[in-house]
């Protein structure tokens, strides 16, 4: 893979608050599925009001917890691709290889712009 790429003398950017946020993401990660798991086990240990069916109540518990634990996972998930495509941009510039441009030497013509003939009128200026 070198021999297309050649790097720019070692050209990059120094690492900034992207690490940081993934080295908490884990973490992050962690707490938000056990909040909601032990939320659901405690609605399965302690008993429910008098006037409440014990399995409804903890049916709506449990659809909670999955939709929450669900919803931290994706913005972990999706945080952790940001901060991806941070460090890989702020990685080692390359020098692209060159290609050949038609009007490099030379300034443009008016037939190479699209002007057709036509000439650009200059504003007046009043005194």
């Amino acid at each position: 893979m070198s021999k297309y790429f050649q790097r720019l003398h070692d050209r990059s950017a120094p690492p900034g608050l992207e690490w940081a946020i993934l080295r908490r993401l884990p973490k992050a990660l962690l707490i938000g599925t056990l909040i909601p798991v032990g939320l659901s086990v405690i609605a399965r240990l302690l008993p429910p009001a008098e006037d409440v069916d014990p399995a409804k109540a903890i049916l709506n518990v449990d659809i909670f917890s999955i939709a929450t634990t669900i919803t931290v996972w994706t913005a972990v998930f999706t945080v952790a691709i940001g901060c991806i495509v941070v460090v890989i941009m702020k990685g080692p510039a390359y020098v692209a290889d060159a290609y050949p441009v038609a009007h490099a030497n030379r300034p443009q013509s008016s037939s190479e712009t699209g002007n057709r003939g036509r000439t650009a009128v200059s504003p007046k200026t009043e005194k």
